[in-house]
């Protein structure tokens, strides 16, 4: 077996053939993508190095493999680190940052810890991943740590039939369903925080991403850093097919939190967007131009909300201290964070009707067969 083969990542079982009649062609790079991905993954690993090992490492031979047999793999030999073509075309950039980490653990525990006699994944390479903060075990963006334990379960299927009653046609209902919802989140998270540190925490990254940040998607990643117990963080991510960057929102948290923060992230973009169609349609008005300050409207007016409803429960004295186990993980991964701050104009009067419909907006359980690919709590076991 060559070396390199040892430290190769192997992709999970290939599923059943498709049929000829719903078999979809994979799409394909020309060589000016292609460029841009290996130009991609250079600055990527420029910047691991950076951030992790402090320049420790000295440039690879980085190469676009056609092999299936593995997603990534360093070979020592020759120092090339090289990264399947079916993962960049198949898989999100970020699982192939995530494949590309555990290259370089693998190239940091052979050129600079110098574990020539050990395994694969022995114990310098065990440290390297330490040293950035990724799961030596994993294969890509971790999704979770498989089913999650039968309390944290049931907090969300209690959370669930709760947003369940969010859809009764009385207000107060409603009103009531999604305030105990919120309290129930805010109960399980003080009771659970060492049970969290423990069981360790997870990220994920939600929507697509985009070549261009919009105000109200800022103001959603406040509304979950502040409200549904996760930290988020906008990464910058490059799309293969279209050869540029984008910027995606990244969430750390512990499972039953990611889950709850993905189910929020969906449900107010896709509710923004039909208050704005509603109220576009109401008001007469002729195209999109007022869009954008209606939908930070919207996002300020349910965060006013949120920030109503803690105030509750601070006088009732459920009173949740920042995570120090979570703020060290989202260090760990990202150590040289840098705060942006954004300015935007807004349309005064699109604003102020975006909050107001902002502030009626109760969260409510989707519908599991939408079109729009909002997530359903809770998650299948």
């Amino acid at each position: 077996m060559d070396q390199g083969d040892l430290f190769g990542w192997k992709p999970p079982e290939p599923p059943p053939p498709s049929s000829p009649s719903t078999e979809r062609a994979a799409p394909r790079l020309d060589a000016e993508l292609e460029a841009a991905v290996l130009r991609a993954l250079v600055r990527d690993w420029e910047a691991i190095n950076y951030a992790h090992f402090r320049r420790a490492l000295k440039p690879p031979v980085f190469l676009l493999s056609d092999a299936t047999s593995f997603l990534g793999r360093w070979s020592p030999r020759d120092r090339t680190l090289e990264i399947a073509r079916t993962l960049v075309l198949e898989q999100p950039w970020s699982v192939v940052v995530e494949v590309l980490k555990h290259e370089m653990a693998h190239q940091f525990a052979h050129e600079a810890m110098c574990a020539l006699d050990e395994t694969a994944h022995g114990a310098a390479f065990r440290r390297a991943c330490e040293v950035l903060g990724i799961d030596p075990a994993a294969s890509g963006l971790p999704e979770g740590k498989g089913a999650l334990p039968d309390e944290e379960a049931r907090v969300l299927s209690r959370i669930a039939k709760l947003l369940a009653l969010g859809e009764s046609d009385n207000l107060h209902e409603a009103e009531l369903a999604m305030r105990e919802a919120q309290r129930l989140m805010l109960k399980h998270n003080l009771q659970g925080a060492a049970a969290a540190r423990r069981r360790g925490y997870s990220f994920r990254h939600l929507g697509e991403p985009t070549g261009r940040l919009q105000p109200h998607q800022r103001t959603l990643a406040a509304i979950l850093g502040g409200h549904f117990f996760v930290e988020p963080i906008w990464v910058t991510v490059h799309r293969p097919l279209v050869g540029l960057p984008g910027t995606v929102l990244e969430v750390c948290g512990s499972d039953t939190n990611l889950e709850m923060a993905s189910y929020v992230h969906d449900f107010l973009l896709r509710t923004a967007e039909h208050l704005w169609r509603e109220h576009r349609r109401a008001a007469r008005l002729a195209g999109d131009a007022q869009r954008r300050s209606y939908l930070v409207g919207v996002m300020r007016g349910f965060l006013d909300k949120l920030d109503a409803q803690r105030e509750e429960s601070r006088r009732e004295g459920l009173v949740l201290q920042r995570d120090r186990g979570l703020g060290e993980f989202l260090r760990q991964r990202y150590p040289r964070q840098r705060s942006v701050r954004s300015t935007a104009r807004a349309d005064p009067a699109a604003f102020r009707a975006g909050q107001s419909a902002g502030r009626s907006i109760v969260l409510s359980k989707p519908i599991a067969s939408s079109s729009t690919g909002g997530r359903a709590l809770p998650p299948k076991r």
